[in-house]
């Protein structure tokens, strides 16, 4: 027997849920079992008593709906109030179960992790920086900006600001090397 049939035979086997209208669960109709007239007049007498007390529970059950919202309404309970009611209830029992705590605890664990990464991460990029400036190819760099900041600050005892306190240089100059002067050639790193 395959899987199809196994759940239709579960699904006809099976009495109706709550809710749910026994004619309609029946499945194909089948033929009447034979009986008598008699048997046939008491089913037809308890089908009206049964749909009577369906009858009834719904009108009670209406009945106590509106009793419940009258002393609601008397109470100060809100719809809105009932709702922020039942979201502090749901995060409460949330934040109380096992897989909340496990998985805020396992979050905690990864967030040190990753701060201590960052952290690695962060003094690696210092220590490489500080290679750099301390490597001669940088240092020779330095001072040829110092170099160009002094020559191109005029001194605190100039007299006349119009006129250039830098022997003539202009700053493309300066940046220039002379042609008969040695480069010098420094590796990078």
């Amino acid at each position: 027997m395959d899987d199809t049939e196994k759940d239709s035979q579960q699904h006809t086997d099976s009495a109706p849920e709550v809710g749910e209208d026994a004619a309609t669960s029946v499945g194909p109709s089948s033929p009447p079992p034979a009986m008598t007239e008699e048997e046939r007049q008491e089913l037809q007498e308890d089908l009206v008593k049964v749909e009577d007390e369906i009858q009834t529970l719904s009108q009670v059950l209406a009945a106590k709906e509106r009793q419940l919202a009258d002393i609601k309404r008397k109470l100060g309970i809100t719809p809105l109030n009932e709702l922020k009611q039942n979201i502090s209830k749901t995060w409460q029992e949330v934040t109380t179960s096992t897989a909340y705590r496990r998985t805020s605890e396992t979050l905690s664990q990864a967030s040190l992790k990753a701060s201590a990464a960052f952290s690695n991460v962060g003094s690696a990029i210092t220590r490489k920086l500080e290679d750099v400036r301390n490597a001669p190819t940088f240092k020779s760099f330095e001072e040829k900006v110092e170099t160009l900041k002094t020559k191109m600050t005029p001194p605190a005892s100039a007299t006349d600001p119009e006129e250039p306190d830098n022997n003539g240089a202009t700053p493309e100059s300066l940046l220039t090397q002379p042609e008969d002067s040695p480069t010098q050639e420094m590796p990078m790193n």
